[in-house]
């Protein structure tokens, strides 16, 4: 599924008249507006994070910035709407692009697979994606909708790349590898969530998720790289 066709969880409020063209005296430039909104959301996602979203006040999140509730709910409306800006930003902040997933292959198959595995981990290991990895978790079981573009945000588009990796390197020979989309979705769930599970809930130290890594890897492609049997 591309970018495209992905539905957001913001997607803004009602639309407003057209404001004539030109600035009134005194507002602030379009470059401002702008700076100061990425500040709020980042701010209001680090209360989210910290606190969860029934303990965020937005008079918490005013205090911080030395803003006005009037502003924060002349762009957002209410919290709800706010939540969901401030969490799309940080997704679109933790996902991985398939370019940088591809700047990992290597001749070697097993290798490419473990260099994927490595960026994902190190990515989640940053403090402020743990901290959003725990709440998306925690809020896809109150919002549907959460889970919906969590998943077409990151396992989808890396089920995809996957996809077309094992297409072309997964059998070499085989004019066809028709469960590609089966051992992407396998090497995902085995290699990439498990890991990312280990470093988000556990504390396994460096060696052991290297090794973790490596055996689920191979394991993988012990499997993977066996024809599909025949449908019967």
């Amino acid at each position: 599924m591309t970018a495209e066709r992905i539905r957001p969880l913001f997607t803004g409020k009602s639309e407003k008249p057209v404001r004539k063209p030109g600035r009134g005296p005194g507002r602030p430039t379009a470059a401002v507006i702008a700076q100061r909104n990425e500040e709020l959301l980042d701010k209001a996602l680090d209360f989210f994070l910290d606190n969860g979203f029934e303990a965020t006040t937005i008079d918490a999140i005013c205090n911080a910035l030395g803003m006005s509730r009037r502003t924060i709910y002349s762009r957002y409306g209410d919290k709800e709407t706010l939540f969901r800006a401030a969490l799309q930003r940080g997704i679109e902040e933790w996902v991985i692009p398939v370019e940088t997933m591809r700047g990992q292959e290597r001749d070697d198959l097993e290798e490419t697979l473990r260099n994927i595995a490595k960026v994902w981990v190190a990515n989640m290991r940053r403090p402020s994606v743990m901290r959003l990895a725990r709440i998306a978790n925690t809020e896809v079981f109150h919002r549907p909708e959460i889970a919906e573009y969590l998943w077409e945000r990151t396992a989808q588009t890396v089920i995809g790349y996957l996809t077309d990796l094992f297409r072309r390197r997964l059998r070499p020979g085989e004019a066809e590898i028709p469960d590609a989309e089966d051992a992407a979705s396998a090497f995902l769930i085995l290699v990439l969530e498990g890991s990312i599970q280990l470093v988000i809930w556990g504390r396994v130290p460096d060696e052991d998720l290297e090794r973790q890594i490596t055996y689920r890897t191979r394991l993988f492609l012990k499997g993977a790289q066996e024809p599909p049997p025949l449908k019967k």
